[in-house]
């Protein structure tokens, strides 16, 4: 059976859902016949990116903090995907105040709004950010949170919000940690694009790679297409309601080993240049997946090696072609 077959003909609400992550979950839910509705600010997503998705969507621009537009974007929806946030550590320490109003306020609006509606499941994007810099080799869902920022702390705040509506009984609700996520759609120019987009970008254009730190801080990387998978079984599967998930491949790459890996893929030897850590930043990230394998299902299919061949291939297509 197809990932996410049952919401064929159900209505959909994505917020973020003009975002990168979030239109890659559009176009899937689209091409599973559901009725797809995105709510998006544009602070960062762009109609751009709604371009790509493969069938009508209903587009509403505003603001998930602001109780009259989640109230009409929820009407009639069966599912809600809850991706709009401030996707920025840096950013949420230069202005934690916003932050915690796209993240936090956000999600309680979204959850509040969702079961007055009579919404069946609310899917959070959540974030290992929650972890910290935890002792633990590999994360696990029961680690105790440590986090290093106010993008962090909003997020975890978000999925107490999701536990605490789960154990009232007026919605069903899963929270899914994401790792680093890659893919095609990532923004490369902006100031706090993440570091594949930002590698390939700069190696292409023949500039120097920044790393913050030394580079053998490590992250679990982690295709789109697999967390768009992850989010179809958190919203469809039995035996979710009120859980937390890692959603990663389990394994991890230093930065200097993807920038190795990205060179060899561009056939360019440039060298980057180091800068200080930064505030807010995790040393080490890799994620233990037992459970989102157990309950949800969740397999990564995509590798990261084939994921980054399918990334480097799109922003070559951007740079070749003026974009």
């Amino acid at each position: 059976m197809t990932i996410g077959s049952s919401l064929q003909g159900r209505t959909c609400l994505v917020t973020g859902g003009a975002g990168f992550i979030g239109s890659h979950l559009a176009n899937r839910l689209v091409k599973l016949g559901a009725t797809v509705r995105v709510l998006d600010n544009l602070s960062t997503g762009t109609r751009e990116n709604l371009q790509a998705i493969e069938g009508p969507v209903d587009f509403i621009e505003g603001d998930c903090s602001e109780e009259a537009v989640v109230a009409g974007a929820v009407e009639g929806c069966d599912t809600i995907f809850h991706l709009a946030a401030m996707a920025s550590v840096p950013r949420s320490v230069a202005e934690p105040v916003r932050c915690h109003q796209w993240v936090a306020t956000s999600t309680v609006r979204m959850l509040s709004a969702g079961s007055a509606a009579g919404v069946r499941r609310f899917v959070l994007a959540s974030t290992s950010a929650a972890y910290g810099d935890s002792p633990y080799v590999a994360k696990r869902e029961s680690d105790p949170p440590a986090p290093l920022s106010p993008y962090a702390a909003a997020k975890l705040a978000a999925e107490q919000y999701c536990a605490a509506f789960a154990r009232s009984g007026t919605i069903e609700t899963a929270a899914l940690r994401y790792f680093n996520v890659f893919g095609p759609r990532q923004d490369p120019q902006s100031e706090y694009s993440a570091v594949i987009p930002r590698f390939v970008s700069m190696i292409l254009e023949g500039q120097q790679p920044i790393i913050y730190g030394d580079g053998q801080q490590s992250r679990d990387f982690v295709y789109v297409d697999n967390v768009v998978d992850a989010n179809l079984l958190a919203a469809t599967v039995e035996g979710v309601n009120g859980g937390v998930f890692n959603i990663a491949c389990g394994a991890s790459t230093t930065l200097l080993e993807l920038l190795d890996r990205l060179r060899e893929l561009l056939g360019q030897g440039i060298e980057p240049i180091h800068q200080p850590p930064r505030a807010g930043d995790v040393r080490d990230s890799l994620a233990d997946i037992t459970e989102a394998r157990r309950v949800l299902g969740y397999e990564p299919r995509v590798s990261v090696s084939e994921g980054l061949e399918a990334s480097v291939e799109y922003y070559r297509s951007i740079v070749t072609s003026g974009a």
